[in-house]
């Protein structure tokens, strides 16, 4: 019950609620006052305006997301306009239709967010396929569709000077909330009866959506100058505390170890099961902190982690065993690596602490951390090509969007705005994508239909329809990033009580709207389908060559700090976050891979081992490169001591230039010049030559991975 509970209380602090909250009222407010003046229709049409420009009100700067909905908001007033003088003409209607399906879905080219100002731009084209105007009501017509755009950016940025920090604490707390997750899935490696394989499935899938949070965060943070700028108050901790949730997510993911030997030596004595339950401990203190963040109110500590850490260092010495030195050496291991972790937690905790000092020596170049996105024709003219992702999606939709409107001219009696408004919102780039979204719309709108029908059937008062009409209009809004299926299910009887209040009767509504959907989504899927498919296999080469050229990167940068040179804290944790999000990419591309038809899928085993063998990799040089930063470990090695290293490098470099034969050859990685040797540690040799080991088998996978 308590979990259900703090579910709700997640749900209701989240960004996700937040938005919904203001898109519902942004959307609702015009047409209810309006409505109440006698004005309904116009208060209608205020309120598409607002629809319209609430597509491009997806989580980022607000300075992105400003200049997105003026956008938005020019092109949905232009469209309404040239819509409005081309209806009595259908072929020239049918003409804007697929054209702009084309041009607007190009806009990709330029991010999500300008696609999203495309479906914009689209949108008020569909919805005004059933409603013929005379030539003096367009303009007054695109005029308030142009108020309701202006209408939503002014509250948005209303709300935002009110709360300028909320939506990145939001953003921080739910990204701090995805890492304990991933703690959790650590702690299953240690538990008693463990499947490894089924293991290492979920913590790639919880990699994935880590690494898409922590991408949200440095968005949001560091292209805010006014949060990266200031020198105490709210932005200033958010950011460092940023920082430091990134070295504790490093320090989580370098705790590797070999799991099958550590069960097979220790899981009957049971300490294993001990050490779950601390990570577990360590997993719901972080947790706390998290959605303490979220919430935006204070916190201070209530487990007593060292505690509990004290009485597993009283279990595993108990273990010890003079007889066999070093017995217990990889449990003592796991014993630092959570004492280093509940330091973590520690430093995390000083966002809390609104008087403490700003840590010195920790600013960082942020801008660096995040990509810089262009406007120029000539990234747009490099995409007019068939091995363009985006060019072929654009061909899709201008296919479908033609066979939708000669279809719904075939059969009349049903509308083609509403088949054509499906499918340009299943018809995905990616097909796992479409057949996903496919599915959840035709259930979504069955069971919402439903829901509809039935509301409609046993309530007869408008007040409490209504209230149901705000509430199903909220849920949807606020979990469309969330439950795709839950917000259509949601947003079919939020539609079918609109149109009852304009004198339509559901029925009638409920049967078209279902036949249309089913009707849109199959033409979405079958041109996804049949027509340039886009499927993951294809894409699989350029995934494993950003890993592997990430994972070169992070040995070169672990072999200057082995050898002695200076490596700039900023250049490693850039050489570290592009490994992190590589291999969360390549993540991603799998799952979406097994979600695709099984003959076309490619070497789905390989390709699984190649992501946990990268996991391991990349664990093992993140243990060894921080340990040198954080001084725990003495650099300058003798060359001969890095002959491991060296062919692990050379062993990840045949794999690229497998992939890649244009890949120039290895340059030397001896250093220019030669350091005084330390004294080499053996138990560093011993990590350098696992490092070796992965490296030849990620090899020896690719190999199999491209017969």
């Amino acid at each position: 019950m308590n979990e259900r509970v703090r579910s709700f209380q997640y749900f209701f602090t989240s960004q996700e609620f937040s938005d919904g909250l203001r898109t519902t009222l942004s959307i609702l407010l015009p047409g209810l006052v309006l409505g109440l003046l006698g004005h309904l229709t116009e208060g209608l049409t205020v309120s598409l305006g607002a629809v319209c420009v609430s597509l491009t009100d997806t989580p980022g700067p607000m300075v992105h997301k400003r200049n997105a909905m003026l956008a938005a908001t020019c092109l949905t007033g232009l469209m309404a306009v040239v819509t409005g003088f081309l209806h009595p003409y259908p072929w020239l209607l049918g003409l804007e239709i697929v054209v702009c399906s084309f041009v607007f879905t190009m806009l990709l080219v330029y991010g999500n967010r300008a696609g999203a100002v495309g479906t914009a731009g689209l949108l008020v084209i569909i919805l005004m396929l059933d409603k013929p105007l005379k030539p003096a009501e367009v303009l007054p017509y695109a005029g308030m569709v142009v108020a309701g755009g202006l209408w939503y950016l002014s509250l948005t940025m209303l709300l935002y000077t009110l709360r300028p920090y909320r939506p990145a604490q939001q953003a921080l707390g739910d990204c701090i909330r995805t890492i304990a997750d991933f703690l959790r899935l650590k702690a299953e490696f240690y538990r008693t009866g463990t499947n490894l394989e089924a293991d290492y499935r979920r913590l790639v899938s919880q990699q994935v959506t880590v690494s898409e949070k922590q991408d949200a965060v440095r968005e949001l943070l560091f292209k805010t100058r006014q949060t990266i700028k200031e020198s105490t108050g709210t932005g200033r901790r958010l950011v460092l505390t940023f920082v430091d949730v990134v070295d504790l997510y490093e320090q989580i993911t370098i705790t590797y170890h070999d799991y099958a030997a550590l069960h097979q030596r220790f899981e009957a004595t049971g300490v294993l099961d001990l050490i779950a339950r601390e990570i577990e401990e360590h997993a719901a203190e972080l947790e706390n902190i998290g959605f303490a963040i979220q919430a935006n109110h204070g916190y201070t500590a209530r487990r007593n982690l060292l505690a509990g850490l004290e009485k597993l260092k009283a279990r595993i010495d108990a273990l010890d065993d003079p007889a066999r030195p070093g017995y217990t050496l990889m449990l003592k291991k796991i014993l630092v690596n959570l004492r280093n972790l509940s330091q973590r937690l520690q430093d995390i905790l000083a966002y809390f602490d609104a008087n403490a000092p700003a840590p010195s020596g920790r600013e960082l170049e942020f801008g660096r951390f995040v990509g810089h996105q262009s406007f120029d024709l000539k990234q747009l003219r490099d995409h007019l090509t068939l091995q363009s992702g985006i060019f072929r999606h654009s061909m899709r939709m201008f296919v479908a969007c033609s066979v939708g409107l000669l279809v719904t001219q075939v059969l009349s009696g049903h509308h083609s705005y509403w088949v054509i408004m499906t499918i340009t919102y299943m018809l995905k780039p990616a097909f796992s994508l479409t057949k996903e979204r496919n599915v959840q719309r035709v259930l979504g709108t069955l069971g919402g239909g439903a829901l509809g029908a039935v509301v409609l059937w046993l309530i007869p008062d408008h007040r409490v329809l209504l209230g149901l009409m705000v509430l199903f209009m909220l849920i949807s809004y606020s979990l469309v990033r969330i439950n795709y299926l839950v917000t259509v299910t949601f947003m079919t009887p939020f539609i079918l009580i609109l149109f009852s209040f304009l004198g339509l009767g559901y029925v009638q509504v409920v049967e078209e709207r279902v036949f249309d959907t089913v009707l849109g989504c199959l033409i979405a899927f079958s041109t996804g389908y049949l027509l340039f498919p886009n499927w993951e296999s294809g894409q699989l080469h350029d995934y494993l060559k950003a890993v592997l050229r990430a994972n070169l990167h992070y040995l070169r940068t672990l072999q200057e700090t082995l050898t002695g040179s200076p490596v700039a804290l900023l250049d490693y944790k850039l050489a570290r976050k592009e490994v992190y999000v590589s291999s969360a990419n390549l993540g991603a591309a799998f799952q979406r891979m097994m979600s695709e038809p099984r003959g076309k899928q490619h070497r789905p085993t390989e390709v699984h081992e190649f992501v946990v063998l990268n996991h391991i990799l990349s664990s093992n040089v993140a243990a060894i490169t921080s340990a040198v930063l954080a001084g725990e470990l003495e650099p300058r090695l003798p060359l001969a001591s890095l002959k491991a290293l060296r062919q692990a490098q050379q062993a990840l470099h045949r794999s690229l230039r497998r992939l890649d034969p244009q890949e120039p050859e290895a340059a030397s990685t001896e250093p220019a010049v030669p350091t005084p040797p330390a004294v080499p540690d053996a138990q560093l040799i011993e990590q350098l030559e696992f490092i070796q080991k992965v490296s030849g088998d990620i090899n020896k996978v690719m190999e199999a991975v491209l017969k």
